[in-house]
């Protein structure tokens, strides 16, 4: 699916079907774009979404929320999404990959 693949900037939310219990599939599916600014993922189970968002090649993964971002947090995204974190008081070349999740609009 195209729009699955593209850096999409507007009100687009794509929302794809899997079958129960296919998680590394849902990974796999997700992380073969070559962007990878933000994912956000719905859940009940927590313990799920945060083993998700810990595999997802994404700068920021939002739990339960979107685009819900706090200031204080660093932003930008992996791959072809971006080149390292700017803002943000965790901001250090050293944390290129840092990963930002946001739970129910909470920063962990």
């Amino acid at each position: 699916m195209y729009i699955a693949q593209e850096e999409s900037f507007g009100p687009v939310m794509v929302i794809s079907k899997f079958k129960n219990g296919d998680v590394d599939g849902v990974l796999r599916r997700a992380n073969t774009t070559e962007y990878g600014l933000a994912s956000g993922v719905f859940t009940k189970d927590i313990s799920k979404a945060l083993y998700i968002s810990e595999k997802l090649e994404a700068g920021t993964v939002f739990i339960n929320t979107y685009n819900k971002t706090d200031v204080a947090a660093p932003f930008g995204g992996f791959k072809q999404s971006g080149f390292g974190k700017d803002l943000g008081k965790l901001f250090s070349p050293s944390l290129i990959s840092h990963l930002t999740v946001q739970i129910n609009g909470k920063t962990t």
